[in-house]
């Protein structure tokens, strides 16, 4: 799990730059970067049009840094190609995977060209990217729940790329901006310090081989951009042959992903295949490799467009065409030369006869052409006379047809209208008389219905009374159970401290022994010194184990409450919850003991080490074992490890009762979160909803003023938007809150005084989250609306305090 998150952490700093301002937001930058042959348009938006002849549908898979599990991966389908001689269009739908992080969306692409002069030519192109990012939880593999990961939303982004390109017979300049606009409709507000925002600029060289054999007519493309961003410019380069026969091969180097190469071929006239590896260098090299595969089809090209740089290609798999014989018209290879001039003049008579004849043929053919039409134009002439006849004859006839239909369909509406007239007169009577009866049985209903809900008024009052007299009762058979609880504890501790005083008034006797012995060599004197030194520092320990076992009985005794109260409400005896106590500050406060009783024992074993050094190095001197100093200090030293020891164990024993104690109180709470917002939240809403009205039909107004002082506002609340989510019976929107309460009474008590003040719209929610109550007047749907209610609405007492809060269910 370490090695992954490790893996992932390094992804998205190096490759990806995510996460710029929100979490889960990941910046458009398709890795496509290797093919002058497909998917152009992701290098720059004009190259939909630029050198390009046909249209493409292709299928790329590209897979990033093969070294590691779960390596970054990237699919794009994708159309392409020139739409008419003036533009270019791209379409394409990606998903990239980055270990937990997943992106899906499309990018929409347009190119339109300007003809400057016959080889001069300006294109201008856009990009328009749209997706959804955030984390995949089917790629989170993890044995606990991470916080981190699951704040982590999911972000809908569109960003706009656009690029211009000047092209002259066999050179391309262009400048591009990547991620110009990037706008995030998850949070309502522009992307800044995008990592992937970028100026690109390009030079591209489209040209031929001339040579013979297979490689004439090859075409050469090379292609030499660079990437400005804002923290580091990257250059790169990439050269590509066409083959006629249906055979590409292109290498580049680029300054942050390092070398690549790839080849392609045409497996029919319709159909082709690449594949590009690269392979990274420098700081990347760790990475491994990185491998890219298309599937093409190319759509048969009727015309050929200006501005192209795709030629006729072959293919591995060609169509049969049928040949069929051509007639070879054979040239006389001699001829006769006459020079004499008799024979030039009869040719040249002969040849103005012949003229004339042809010319007298076709001055026949076309007086009987003109002949043929004068007739045929006299016939169609008739033709149309008859049929204009005909049809003025027959719209006489329909005009008179339709003259009577006209006056029948007239009579009839007359007739239907007068009906009609009578119909809704009767329906109007009827309606008016139904409108009375509904009228007089909403009336009935309603009186009904406010005798039924004041009674099951009386009756909810009565239940809540019923049910606050069991609270009261449980509460009070609770307390008594905990004082007896608390006077058993004080009872043991003050046990213990009978049996400390005991053991330490029995260590000064035998200390008061040492003295009676003084010794008067310096050893014995350094061993009396550091006894007293360790005998301190022993009770010091002492102490600081029973502050550990209080609280360890203390932890004790919260568990034992919230086991209590979550049994009884099960039981379906309700109890008023206690409010959660900061779990940090009791577990600084007691991590804080648990280094001073660390540190305590490691002084003390130091310190009972360098006594017993003193006892070898006396023993040395003094060797008779019968000397009573001697005999006292082994003594005091064996005393003293069987303490240590049993702190040791004493130590170990409280701390692996609190990490019990922990796992229990960690259950017992989300037991009584669960219970809180699923078994007694309706109960608790309507309690609280009769509570409420009861208040307000009962609290007359003050005869004299409440002042600020005489308000509770309970705690104390910051003066930035505190947001909740997951509360249940409340709308989302910003609320003006007044006061927060844990406790019930004090909730009331303020309720009462602000009703009393005259504010009759006072309301509150109950947040399970925190066990608080939020007392408020005014909700809000906008946050401008909600500042401004904070600076005009401070000429009431009971709104000196307060506050703004958001739900977001």
């Amino acid at each position: 799990m370490v090695k992954y998150v490790i893996y992932m952490i390094l992804f998205l700093s190096i490759v990806q730059q995510s996460n710029s301002q929100e979490d889960g937001v990941v910046a458009l930058a398709l890795p496509f970067r290797n093919s002058l042959k497909f998917n152009k348009y992701v290098i720059n938006p004009t190259f939909s049009f630029v050198r390009e002849q046909n249209k493409y549908i292709t299928f790329t898979n590209k897979r990033e840094w093969m070294q590691f599990d779960n390596a970054p991966q990237t699919y794009l389908f994708s159309y392409s190609g020139r739409l008419n001689e003036n533009s270019g269009v791209g379409v394409g739908l990606f998903q990239q995977n980055y270990g937990v992080l997943t992106t899906f969306g499309g990018v929409f692409n347009y190119a339109y060209n300007v003809v400057l002069d016959r080889d001069s030519n300006l294109t201008f192109g856009m990009n328009l990217g749209a997706y959804k990012s955030g984390i995949n939880e089917g790629n989170v593999v993890t044995n606990f729940p991470d916080p981190s990961l699951q704040n982590i939303p999911f972000n809908t982004v569109i960003t706009v790329n656009p690029g211009i390109n000047y092209g002259t017979a066999f050179f391309d300049l262009g400048v591009s901006l990547n991620n110009l606009a990037s706008y995030n409709f998850t949070t309502s507000r522009l992307i800044e310090d995008n990592p992937e925002q970028s100026v690109q600029a390009h030079v591209m060289y489209t040209g031929y081989v001339n040579s013979r054999g297979f490689f004439d007519e090859t075409k050469f493309s090379g292609l030499l951009r660079s990437e400005f961003k804002k923290d580091q410019t990257v250059i790169s380069g990439i050269a590509m042959f066409t083959v006629p026969k249906g055979f590409w091969a292109q290498a580049g180097y680029n300054t942050l992903y390092g070398l690549s190469g790839g080849v392609g071929f045409n497996i029919s006239s319709q159909i082709a295949l690449e594949y590009n590896y690269e392979k990274a260098m420098g700081d990347l090299s760790t990475f491994g490799s990185s491998h890219e595969i298309t599937l093409a089809y190319k759509f048969k090209n009727r015309y050929k467009y200006n501005y192209s740089g795709d030629d006729d290609e072959d293919a591995l798999i060609t169509p049969v065409k049928k040949s069929r014989t051509v007639a070879v018209k054979r040239t006389p290879t001699t001829r006769t030369v006459r020079n004499t001039t008799v024979d030039t003049v009869a040719e040249a008579q002969a040849k103005a006869d012949e003229e004339a004849r042809i010319k007298l043929e076709q001055e026949q053919s076309q007086a009987k052409a003109d002949e043929e039409a004068r007739i045929k134009l006299e016939q169609e002439q008739q033709v149309q006379a008859k049929a204009d006849e005909e049809a003025r004859i027959k719209l006489e006839q329909e005009q008179a047809q339709a003259k009577a239909e006209e006056e029948a369909r007239i009579k009839l509406a007359q007739e239907s209208q007068a009906k009609a007239s009578e119909a809704a007169r009767v329906k109007l009577a009827q309606e008016a008389q139904a409108k009375a009866d509904e009228e007089a049985r909403v009336k009935l209903a309603q009186e009904t219905q406010a005798k039924t809900e004041e009674e099951a008024r009386i009756k909810l009052a009565q239940e809540a009374q019923a049910k606050a007299d069991e609270e009261a009762r449980v509460k009070l058979a609770q307390e008594t159970q905990a004082k007896a609880e608390e006077a058993a504890r004080i009872k043991l501790a003050q046990e213990a401290q009978a049996k400390a005083d005991e053991e330490a008034r029995i260590k000064q006797e035998e200390l008061d022994a040492v003295l009676i012995s003084v010794p008067t060599d310096a050893t014995g004197i350094a061993m009396q010194n550091l006894t007293k030194l360790v005998s301190d520092s022993k009770v010091e320990q002492d102490e600081l184990i029973i502050k550990l076992n209080e609280t360890v009985a203390s932890r004790e005794k919260d568990l034992q409450d919230l086991k209590q109260e979550n049994d009884l409400s099960e039981q379906g005896i309700y109890t008023e919850p206690k409010p959660f106590k900061s779990v940090s500050a009791e577990n600084a406060a007691l991590e804080s003991l648990q280094v001073q009783i660390d540190d305590v024992i490691k002084a003390q074993d130091i310190k009972i080490k360098e006594l017993e050094n003193l006892y070898n190095e006396r023993l040395k001197n003094v060797p008779s074992v019968e000397d009573p100093i001697n005999m006292i200090y082994l003594n005091e030293i064996l005393i003293l490890k069987e303490a240590q020891a049993k702190a040791k164990r004493s130590k170990e024993t409280l701390v692996s009762e609190l990490e019990s104690i922990k796992i229990a109180t960690e259950i017992e709470r989300k037991r009584r979160i669960k219970r809180a917002a699923y078994d007694s939240e309706e109960d608790r809403y309507l309690k609280d909803r009769a509570i409420l009205n009861t208040i307000k039909q009962n609290t007359p107004l003050s005869t004299i003023p409440i002042e600020e002082k005489d308000f509770d506002f309970g705690e104390e609340q910051s003066d930035n938007i505190q947001i909740l989510k997951g509360v249940s019976n409340v709308e989302s929107g910003y609320y003006a809150v007044l006061a927060v309460h844990s406790d019930v009474a004090k909730r009331d008590d303020f309720l009462t005084k602000v009703v009393a003040s005259g504010q009759s719209n006072v309301d509150f929610f109950y947040d399970v989250n925190t066990s608080k109550y939020f007392i408020y007047y005014q909700k809000f749907e906008t946050i401008e609306a909600a500042n401004n209610a904070l600076k005009t609405t401070y000429n009431e007492p009971y709104n000196s305090k307060m506050s703004m809060i958001k739900i977001e269910n």
